[in-house]
């Protein structure tokens, strides 16, 4: 009788999954399991702590409530998920042992960290004459399955997808059956059987993300259904932040609450009969398989390092007055509304609209000179639907630095940029209460105003809103002098 366990790690769904689907196919007996890796928590632990000594970090609440319902799924089968607080290398080897199995089935991961990782589970199972298998689920294409003719990996992003959209067969989107047979999802042993960790006893607390990001499957699936009567113009809206423009899907993408191959399916059928924004949609689909194969052939870009390798020469701005500039930027006081709103909207929720992550990641880094990684970092810490291939990705590219990115002479004008893409000022509004009064030519730079329409909204800049930090005008001269060492060193 083969035995199996699946280890779950960011595919937390029971439908079509990879692994899931082999373990079932291969194996009479199957277990799931789940490690909150302390490796991945312990530094999540550092920093603000509320008056309960507790860390506030949404994603772990919502990986904590995503596995709540996976147990409540397979207890309605008579076996439930296990889940353990430790170190994988070590916890997994060990259930593997005490549930007797002759393989470990998992999913891919594509971070240099993860990749490490898995080696050394693999090893220690092997020694133990135990199985290691994993499988390709959370992208379409993975390594180097898209090569350019001469066979070498893409750095361009239009050629690639052009390649993705070519090599797509109906088997790449096919989705995997993952229906268990009778008693084949096993009961978990009483050696094993324990109730799932508290959020408390990891250290962590409630943030209330379920009030407005449900977990699980079936709140990814009614995000999707929500979604798909407006994709048709998602070309248009997903570039207005005040509107209900884009998917919002991201986080549960990013945890496998959602399969990539359902989403593209979708997209791809609507793109074949004509629809541009599912056309667009997609596109973006395939800009995370795209950063997702940028990392994994170039795992040095973990580390910090620049895709474009003479981007590392420029002098960034440094000491206590970068530190200042980095404080007001995250803190959403800046003096430029629409930044200012974005970070708002990030440090309570969560979340970011995509448009405005471009436009805060280009004021950070050519309007303040603040080092991209600065930003990345923060926004590794502070978003829900973090991903290191995607948020490396976007950073690069708004510093000029990544593969296929913003020439480094293109500097988005943050007013220009509120002025076309939140026209009546309602995103701000929404975020900065104390700019309603203004109107809508004034509430994209409020220094501009008049002295009697500041009055009458009761605006007293450097009171009630921050004064800007920094002339764009100014600024942009200053990035142009100091992406000038790269076009030196391009020359040379």
């Amino acid at each position: 009788m083969q035995k199996a366990l699946v280890w779950l790690r960011r595919d937390l769904r029971l439908y079509d999954q990879a692994a899931l689907h082999h373990a079932l196919k291969n194996n009479s007996q199957v277990w799931l399991a789940f490690i909150f890796d302390t490796d991945i928590l312990t530094p999540l632990l550092k920093g603000e702590l509320d008056a309960n000594g507790l860390k506030h970090d949404r994603r772990v609440d919502f990986i904590w409530q995503g596995l709540q319902k996976i147990d409540e799924e397979l207890g309605q089968q008579g076996t439930g998920l296990i889940v353990q607080v430790g170190n994988p290398t070590q916890s997994i080897p060990q259930i593997a042992k005490d549930l007797g199995v002759n393989t470990v089935y998992t999913n891919r991961d594509y971070e240099p960290s993860a990749i490490a990782r898995d080696s050394l589970v693999q090893s220690s199972l092997e020694q133990m004459g135990i199985g290691f298998e994993s499988f390709k689920d959370q992208v379409i294409f993975e390594k180097k399955e898209i090569l350019t003719n001469s066979n070498t990996v893409f750095s361009i992003f239009t050629p690639y997808k052009n390649s993705w959209l070519r090599n797509l067969q109906e088997k790449d989107i096919a989705a995997y059956d993952c229906t268990p047979k009778k008693g084949q999802l096993s009961p978990i042993p009483p050696k094993l059987e324990a109730p799932l960790p508290s959020l408390e006893s990891m250290g962590f607390s409630s943030t209330g993300i379920e009030s407005y990001l449900p977990p699980g499957s079936e709140a990814g699936q009614q995000f999707l259904e929500d979604f798909l009567p407006r994709i048709d113009q998602y070309q248009i809206g997903r570039n207005f932040p005040a509107i209900k423009g884009v998917s919002y899907l991201s986080t549960h993408l990013r945890f496998g609450m959602l399969s990539i191959r359902g989403l593209v399916r979708e997209a791809h059928r609507r793109m074949l009969a004509g629809s541009m924004g599912a056309t667009i949609w997609l596109s973006e689909l395939i800009w995370r398989d795209f950063y997702f194969m940028i990392l994994s052939n170039h795992p040095r870009l973990a580390e910090g390092a620049a895709f474009k390798p003479d981007y590392d020469n420029i002098q960034w701005e440094s000491g206590p007055h970068a530190k200042k500039l980095f404080k007001a930027w995250c803190e959403g006081k800046t003096g430029y509304p629409l930044v200012d709103a974005a970070m708002h909207q990030l440090n309570q929720s969560g979340y970011m609209h995509n448009r405005l992550r471009m436009v805060v990641a280009s004021f950070l880094t050519k309007d303040l000179g603040i080092d991209w990684r600065w930003g990345e970092r923060y926004f590794a810490e502070h978003l829900n639907d973090f991903e290191l291939s995607s948020n490396n990705g976007g950073w690069q590219w708004a510093s000029s630095s990544g593969c296929d990115a913003q020439p480094y002479f293109r500097i988005f004008n943050p007013i220009t940029q509120s002025e076309k893409f939140d026209p009546e000022g309602k995103f701000i509004r929404r975020y900065l209460p104390q700019l309603d009064k203004l109107s809508k030519k004034s509430i994209h730079a409020p220094w501009q105003a008049g002295h009697i329409e500041l009055e009458a909204a009761g605006i007293l800049l450097g009171r009630d809103y921050s004064q800007p930090i920094v002339n764009h005008d100014q600024a942009r001269k200053n990035t142009l002098v100091r992406y000038s060492v790269v076009k030196k060193i391009s020359a040379e």
